[in-house]
């Protein structure tokens, strides 16, 4: 039944890794993730993995403590004590649900601090709309992706929810394995994190009791993910410059290889300081309160318990205070900004955002308006501080 959409076991990563061992890109991959190595020496590692925890082990923990080395000022986080192994030695297992600024990190760096604690790591929620490739359903199924199906009809985007909703329940509620899923369809494009009520619909399909019921069992967990430096931020202001300005009836369609693109790009791209922090778990109680409301009311309800959460754990820098502060200072509504940044940041904190900016705005084409793009790319660092100011 869940034949599509599960990860790969261990004999079945085996094969696939092999496969990508043999695929051209993996020279330059290589050459990457270790410099002063021969460039076969990623292709040799992925031939000798037998198991998914051996390619986490040989692989995917090297390539990403590369990244966190080559890319970030600090990696910090915090809450692993809902984690840790009981009495018994067993480890509780839980529904993870984050913000999502990049495609490939949030969930890399997720893993990356479980394995660093020795916790066992969890699944990965994946669109299959990023499985353009099979090189790519390969890598990240053989390092537990769980792929979530876009229906082309709604019959078919019904069933298929339907079909995960259950996969993720069993999964958690059984104690097999915890679930990493991000809390909307696609990675934040403005800095504005929220949860979105399909995904919690979506969670609901598959319970067997009411709301409340069916939500305590799932132990979710939110999680805020914290970049310094956004990772694609020019492209993701880019994006929302494009959509703002499409005709009537006109659609955003991605260019070849966009989402390839952006994999790579947040990926090197320097990212300053990053912070993951893991929430309290959603409480039986705050779970009860979402559910004194009306039917559709009581989604909304649980969404905002978990964004609070996220906005209130997201680690703020001087890059958010500096950009609101830009922001306020070109704004005509005096009301819109109303916080008093004073000694948030200093004036060579501010000199260095502002000239990363002009290297970020440097990639916008001549064609479109580099001062719109400014107010999107703005935007970005400075939601997430308008989200912390609502508690």
């Amino acid at each position: 039944m869940y034949e599509e959409i599960r990860p790969y076991n261990d004999a079945e990563a085996s094969e696939a890794l092999k496969r990508v061992a043999d695929h051209p890109l993996l020279r330059g991959v290589s050459k990457y993730l270790f410099p002063e190595a021969d460039p076969t020496l990623l292709a040799g590692l992925l031939k000798s993995v037998n198991s998914v925890d051996e390619f986490q082990a040989k692989v995917m923990s090297i390539a990403v403590e590369g990244v966190i080395k080559k890319t970030m000022a600090s990696f910090t986080y915090s809450g692993l004590d809902p984690f840790m192994a009981d009495s018994n030695g067993n480890y509780p297992r839980y529904l993870i649900v984050s913000n999502h600024r990049d495609i490939v990190l949030d969930s890399a760096l997720i893993q990356i601090i479980l394995f660093r604690n020795s916790i066992p790591l969890t699944e990965i929620a994946v669109g299959d709309n990023l499985i353009s490739q099979k090189f790519i359903e390969d890598l990240i199924r053989s390092n537990r992706m769980v792929k979530v199906t876009r229906g082309a009809t709604v019959k078919e985007a019904y069933q298929s929810s339907k079909i995960l909703s259950e996969y993720l329940r069993k999964r958690v509620v059984n104690q097999e394995s915890s679930i990493w899923i991000a809390q909307r369809n696609g990675r934040t494009k403005d800095g504005y994190d929220i949860t979105e009520q399909g995904l919690l619909k979506m969670l609901n399909m598959s319970g067997q009791g009411d709301f409340a019921s069916n939500f305590k069992e799932l132990k979710i967990i939110p999680a805020a993910i914290s970049y310094e430096f956004e990772p694609c931020d020019i492209l993701k202001a880019i994006e929302s410059y494009k959509k703002k300005n499409l005709l009537a009836g006109e659609k955003y369609v991605k260019a070849e290889n966009e989402d390839l693109n952006s994999i790579i790009t947040g990926i090197i791209q320097g990212k300053g300081s990053v912070n993951i922090t893991f929430c309290e778990p959603i409480s039986v109680k705050e779970i009860e309160i979402a559910d004194e409301f009306e039917k559709n009311v009581k989604f909304q309800r649980l969404g905002e318990i978990i964004d609070k959460k996220i906005h209130q754990a997201y680690k703020l820098t001087p890059n958010n205070y500096i950009a609101y502060d830009m922001l306020k200072e070109e704004s005509s509504n005096s009301l819109e900004f109303t916080l008093d940044n004073t000694g948030k940041y200093t004036e060579e904190q501010k000199d260095i955002f502002l000239k990363y900016l002009e290297k970020r705005l440097a990639k916008v084409n001549g064609d479109m308006d580099v001062n719109a793009i400014r107010k999107y790319l703005l935007e970005i660092y400075a939601n997430p501080l308008i989200n912390s100011m609502k508690y």
